[in-house]
């Protein structure tokens, strides 16, 4: 493969992935998902009897181009899963077979079933089946979301937890069921009569979901279903708590590594040490903006400062002159150990990760670690003087 080969590759690659900061990234996600939402849409209107047929083919039509348009992409993504980094070590061949097998291969592979399908003209009942099995495109709505992936990670962290709780649920259901089995099985034989019909009023109960479709009508029975209806709220809460714990330290975690690798880029920060940065980095909080947004106007409050890991920013002074920060550079400084107004608007230039340092903790901060404080006052001093003696007008690259 050439060199513009594996570099169109690349870009394709980056502009795929869902996680891309860029505008193109973004541009790409807000296409795809109006293309995703136009394919369900027709696809649950096709399920709709009475529709004029010229509205059926138009929607016919509809999902075929999206079917088509999702195969495109299939392929794209095949072809690219080279350039993923946890397939570094992998060939092109090897790297492009452990996609297909990854959850979003999976995913991907689902959404171009139904062009095969109507090659082969399936059919069920009447119904075309491709059109039924393009509901399965809901699937790639996971895509978009990637605390999916957390959540994955948290249910396998708390796996002993959960196992707990699931055995707890078991126990309470079992027992629930044997109970009510005893109790009402001779007034309700029908509901109550065999130990399967028991566990559906248990599970309904238990859920506190309460359909009302089977109720106890003796006292023991109405008893054992209070307790019952106790019990489900005390086991759900139980999970509740267990799940959000987890995905709170895994968010944690996750913010702390991204934080990491964002300050890792900041000068300022990397010459005070590692220990050092361990505890600037729980302070700091990341932020994305894309090109040509404000991220501070004139007259804001200072309350925070902000350090550019990624990408570029205009400053665009009271006089009239601008200034350019790129990669490392820091702004918002000014107004935050003045505690006064921000003075100047501040515009990214193209897309930027900035890290955010908030006014409490930035204090907190400078009272453990001087030297970041005297180097945020040295160059506030600096820019400062750098201004004042600026003309009118006059910008700065």
């Amino acid at each position: 493969m050439t060199a513009t080969d594996s570099t169109l590759r690349a870009r394709i690659h980056a502009l795929l992935h869902f996680t891309e900061p860029t505008d193109a990234g973004r541009r790409w996600r807000a296409l795809h998902l109006a293309v995703l939402a136009i394919g369900l849409f027709a696809v649950i209107l096709l399920s709709v009897d009475g529709l004029p047929s010229n509205l059926r083919h138009a929607l016919r039509y509809a999902v075929g181009i999206v079917a088509i348009l999702f195969s495109v992409e299939y392929l794209a993504r095949l072809w690219t899963a080279p350039e993923a980094r946890r397939y570094g070590d992998s060939t092109a061949a090897g790297a492009r077979f452990h996609w297909a097998l990854s959850l979003p291969g999976l995913i991907g592979f689902l959404a171009t079933v139904p062009v095969f399908m109507w090659l082969g003209g399936y059919r069920i009942a009447g119904s075309d089946a491709a059109s039924i099995f393009c509901v399965l495109w809901v699937l790639k709505l996971g895509l978009h979301a990637p605390a999916l992936g957390t959540l994955l990670r948290v249910v396998s962290n708390e796996r002993a937890p959960i196992a707990s709780v699931l055995v707890l649920f078991l126990i309470v259901l079992v027992v629930a069921a044997t109970g009510a089995h005893l109790l009402e099985s001779e007034h309700q034989p029908k509901a109550f009569g065999s130990l399967p019909d028991a566990l559906w009023w248990a599970v309904v109960t238990l859920t506190t979901t309460g359909y009302g479709d089977v109720v106890p009508v003796t006292v023991g029975g109405r008893m054992l279903g209070a307790l019952l209806m106790i019990s489900g709220i005390t086991v759900l809460a139980i999970m509740t708590g267990v799940l959000a714990t987890g995905f709170a330290q895994e968010e944690r975690r996750r913010e702390y590594l991204r934080v990491w690798e964002h300050v890792a880029r900041v000068p300022i920060f990397t010459a005070l040490g590692v220990v050092t940065l361990s505890e600037i980095v729980g302070k700091l909080r990341t932020r994305y903006y894309p090109s040509r947004i404000s991220v501070v106007r004139r007259g804001d409050p200072g309350d925070s400062m902000f350090f550019i890991s990624r990408g570029e920013v205009e400053v665009r002074l009271p006089a009239g002159g601008t200034v350019r920060l790129g990669e490392g550079a820091f702004f918002g400084e000014m107004a935050l150990l003045e505690r006064q107004p921000r003075t100047a608007t501040v515009a990214t230039l193209r897309p930027t990760t900035l890290l955010v340092l908030y006014a409490s903790d930035f204090y907190e901060i400078a009272s453990h670690i001087p030297a970041l404080a005297e180097a945020v006052e040295n160059e506030a001093k600096r820019r400062h003087d750098e201004n004042t003696d600026r003309k009118p007008g006059e910008a700065k690259r």
